[in-house]
């Protein structure tokens, strides 16, 4: 043992005490020389034998001293080396690059590979990038990673090694040194994740079941067979939800409630809910199928609030026109099926019903408020001038909330405009809208039941009266405090709706402006009676002529310009069609003061081609990238739209995108259409 290595702290203090006793000791020999000289002698004796006994000690002893705590620290670093080897939990040191410097047997059992060293860790898992390590805004990292169908977490330590180069007598650095090493620790979650998932696949999932037609389609079969049909339609429910290991019962003569597991969810999921057409296929000379809304409520934190869940997605099924279901979670909404038109309803008792609670709200408010979408379109406006037409009648003040008018929409506004008093400021901005809103004022809106795109969506804070008149299918947003809420998915548009609630108020006569202006929304949202024209909609528009509507006024102030229709005949005649199914075109706009008008008329011309099932016109316009979808029968437009952020109805729909050329659209909705195909969504 080198003579040079000493002791130092607690250690050395220890082995100094014997000389300072033997010191301490001499002081007191000396003390006692004044009082006693023989014991004064007999204490040198005694402390010269101390001291010698100490240096002997000290000669030889320190040595092995020494020896013995240099191995019992060599044995000690050992045994941390062994445990740190065999020790249960993979764990492996890395350098900033991601090198791996040393690993336990563990983390080399993982990989099945006894020679790790000197290799990426990325070379084995991938998922763990140079990007995901610790870096200098964060000392530690974690993330979640599969290997060979196995479950990790992964934590990751930066270790700076800045005081290990300070105090080194074989490194040097100048300046600071911000050199690292990474401590990686990697857990196997694999058998509590399976533990979780099976617990979570146990949970209950809460569902309704409502037939959407089954007054029609018993009336469609001879009485005799009507039990027999609705004993086969209770039957093919039971069975199926029966073989879900499910519960089901029934509320009503056409509403069910049922409970299933959620890995049995999964399962209705994975088949697209084929419950919906399994019922259609149920005949006993029926004319009319069956046809089914579903929605289910998932992952609530209790069961009463996946019945919430359950009910919400009822009325967003009901809302979006019948024959689909709606899976709503915490997380989101999943809608399936829609591929059928929602039945018209031959009687007009809700329309009676609403009507007269439209008559009360607004009798009982001083003012009224009429708005419809961001860029009016004709319905829009027409629809909001029978309101206007209705609060009028009632004595109450009422505007229209309309910023910007929209070029397609011009003549008919000017020709509303011409034939009311000059003085009287009908048309309003948003600015004075929120001046007039308060708790006395009723809200009427109409065409649009997605708060986002209203024509003033601060309003709908302001107001306490909401009404809601709308067409389209309700989607995952809507306005959700409205005191009163008409949605009907079969009318053709909402001036259908808005002069079938004119004949049932009391007193009230449309003039010939007024009546123009809303068989104007007729004729344009129904393509002029050739989409989704039912029987309801020529009676609207019969009533609607009965006042005064001309039709061809009503056609002269939609006629097209020349440019429009140069552009319109251009879009048509480039079109590019996609998997032999779909219509694909782009409209240049040009000089166009309504491109997105244009291309939502080429969009149905392009309907007229053979074999053509939907048409998707797209116009860069403003910034943005406007979609017209447009579809006959077998293709619902509203879900392809949705998917891009956009909504309508099973024919007519449309979508916005932002950030995006009109290159980068198409290839988006390429790409949409083939995956929807592929799992059998359209």
């Amino acid at each position: 043992m080198d003579k040079n290595l000493k002791f130092k702290g607690r250690l050395r203090l220890y082995f100094q005490m014997p000389l300072v006793f033997g010191v301490l000791l001499a002081i007191t020999d000396i003390i006692t020389y004044t009082l006693d000289v023989t014991a004064g002698i007999l204490m040198s004796g005694f402390t010269l034998i101390y001291l010698i006994v100490f240096l002997l000690m000290e000669h030889f002893n320190r040595p092995v001293v020494m020896n013995e705590l240099v191995s019992f620290a060599t044995q000690y670093g050992q045994i941390q080396k062994r445990l740190l080897r065999d020790l249960e939990m993979p764990n492996a040191l890395l350098d900033e690059s991601g090198k791996i410097i040393w690993a336990n047997r563990a983390f080399a059992q993982i990989i099945e590979k006894s020679k790790v060293e000197n290799k990426t860790i990325y070379s084995f898992f991938p998922t763990l990038s140079k990007d995901k390590f610790p870096n200098k805004e964060n000392d530690e990292a974690e993330l979640d990673f599969q290997y060979e169908d196995r479950d990790f977490h992964a934590k990751m330590k930066k270790i700076p090694l800045d005081e290990m180069v300070q105090n080194s007598d074989i490194f040097t650095s100048e300046g600071v040194y911000e050199g690292y090493l990474i401590a990686l620790y990697l857990f196997d979650q694999t058998a509590l994740k399976l533990a979780i998932k099976e617990i979570d696949n146990q949970s209950l999932a809460v569902g309704l079941l409502y037939f959407d037609n089954y007054e029609e389609a018993l009336d469609s079969v001879e009485e005799v067979r009507r039990s027999l049909l609705t004993a086969l339609i209770e039957r093919r429910v039971n069975k199926y939800f029966a073989s879900l290991d499910g519960i089901v019962r029934k509320m009503e003569k056409d509403k069910f409630f049922f409970i299933i597991r959620k890995q049995s969810l999964s399962m209705l999921q994975e088949n697209r809910f084929d419950l919906l057409e399994e019922v259609k296929t149920v005949n006993i000379g029926n004319e009319m199928s069956v046809t089914l809304s579903i929605g289910v409520g998932v992952g609530g934190l209790s069961y009463a609030q996946n019945y919430e869940y359950a009910r919400t997605a009822i009325d967003l099924a009901l809302g979006r026109g019948g024959d689909q279901a709606v899976v709503k979670t915490k997380d989101g909404v999943s809608y399936y099926g829609g591929k059928s038109q929602r039945v018209e309803k031959n009687t007009r008792v809700k329309a009676r019903v609403k009507a007269h609670a439209l008559k009360e709200l607004i009798s009982t408010r001083d003012r009224v408020l009429v708005m419809g979408h961001r860029m009016s379109d004709v319905d829009s406006f027409g629809a909001a001038v029978g309101i206007y037409c209705i609060a009028k009648s009632l004595g109450r003040n009422v505007n229209i909330v309309l910023n910007d008018v929209a070029p397609a929409v011009k003549p008919m506004v000017e020709h509303f405009l011409s034939h009311i008093d000059p003085e009287e400021q009908v048309l309003i901005g948003n600015a004075q809208a929120m001046e007039h809103a308060g708790p006395n004022t009723c809200l009427v809106v109409v065409d649009v039941n997605k708060p986002s795109i209203t024509e003033c969506p601060e309003l709908l804070k302001q107001c306490r009266s909401i009404v809601v008149l709308d067409h389209h299918r309700q989607g995952e947003e809507y306005i959700e405090n409205a005191t009163l809420s008409y949605i009907e998915s079969y009318a053709s548009s909402a001036c259908e709706m808005v002069a079938e609630i004119i004949q049932y108020i009391d007193g009230l006569r449309l003039n010939s402006t007024e009546a123009d202006c809303l068989y104007g929304g007729i004729v344009i949202d129904s393509n002029n009676f050739t989409a989704k024209a039912g029987v309801r909609t020529f009676e609207a528009a019969a009533y609607l002529r009965r006042n005064g509507a001309d039709v061809l006024r009503v056609r002269k102030m939609f006629r097209d310009d020349a440019v429009d229709y140069r552009i319109k005949a251009e879009t048509i005649s480039k079109a590019e069609i996609f998997k032999d199914t779909f219509a694909i075109s782009v409209c240049n706009p040009g000089n166009s003061q309504s491109p997105t008008i244009v291309g939502a008329q080429a969009a149905n011309e392009l309907l007229n081609m053979n074999e053509i099932k939907a048409s998707f016109v797209l116009t860069e316009y403003n910034n943005l990238v406007y979609i017209s979808a447009r579809s006959i029968d077998e293709i619902n437009v509203q879900i392809i739209m949705e998917r891009l952020g956009g909504g309508g109805h099973m024919n007519v729909a449309a979508a916005q995108l932002k950030d995006m050329s009109v290159e980068q659209a198409i290839d988006t909705l390429k790409e949409t259409l083939t995956s929807m195909m592929e799992k059998g969504e359209i």
